[in-house]
């Protein structure tokens, strides 16, 4: 059945990426983030065939044991993990694509009270790093990888590393994101300051030429 399928690949998709994981039967027993996903696959399913009361019972149950809130009419694809899991809060109408890496702390929101479509469509081999929040209507396209604590308000294309508050693009089609690696990410900020530090410097050694040059004119003049 695709349902064991399913809960068989995000078992061993943990196994793969958290270093921590000895075995499956303890990611089973001990990984709030694969129960979360498998107390979603009913829930979705309820939601699809109009039972959005029973689906949203379940949903509150699997986010007071699990400390993940996944609305039930969010899609999510195949391989998903969810690491810790703790504070990780999914909208109705997020899509998360396959092999998505989701850490604690993230979400994936909306920005108001519109109807329709108003969570955000996560690409394939997508890492969203601790803290960081996704909001809006847009697309986060394949192998993007999301900085720990940005806030990502507009559309991401493909292969991009993002940072920062707003989450701005500092990488086009670097590393792979397979890496996991979330501490040598470039940071905006520092990159700025370094830039008017030497921009600083340079106008003080031109600043200096020129009272050097004005000084021996004067001591010319004297002669």
């Amino acid at each position: 059945m695709a349902f064991f399928r399913d809960v068989h690949e995000d078992i061993q998709t943990v196994l793969k990426k958290d270093p921590a994981a000895r075995n499956s039967i303890e990611v089973l027993l001990c990984y709030p983030g694969v129960w979360a996903l498998i107390f979603h696959k009913p829930a979705h399913s309820l939601y699809k065939h109009k039972l959005k009361l029973l689906a949203r019972i379940i949903s509150q149950f699997a986010r007071w044991l699990t400390g993940v809130e996944i609305h039930p009419g969010a899609t999510i694809g195949r391989r998903c993990f969810i690491d810790h899991g703790m504070a990780v809060v999914i909208g109705e109408t997020t899509e998360i694509g396959d092999d998505v890496t989701l850490y604690q702390g993230v979400t994936l929101g909306g920005t108001g009270k519109d109807t329709g479509k108003r969570h955000p469509t996560i690409g394939n081999r997508v890492i969203v790093s601790s803290g960081a929040r996704v909001l809006g209507p847009f697309k986060v396209g394949d192998d993007v990888k999301i900085g720990a604590g940005s806030i990502v308000l507009n559309e991401i294309p493909p292969g991009c590393t993002v940072v920062g508050i707003p989450g701005k693009i500092v990488k086009r089609y670097g590393e792979s994101t397979e890496d996991l690696n979330q501490v040598n990410l470039p940071d905006p900020v520092a990159t700025e300051l370094e830039c008017l530090r030497r921009r600083i410097v340079m106008l003080e050694n031109k600043l200096n030429q020129i009272n050097k040059q004005n000084q021996k004119g004067n001591e010319d003049e004297n002669i």
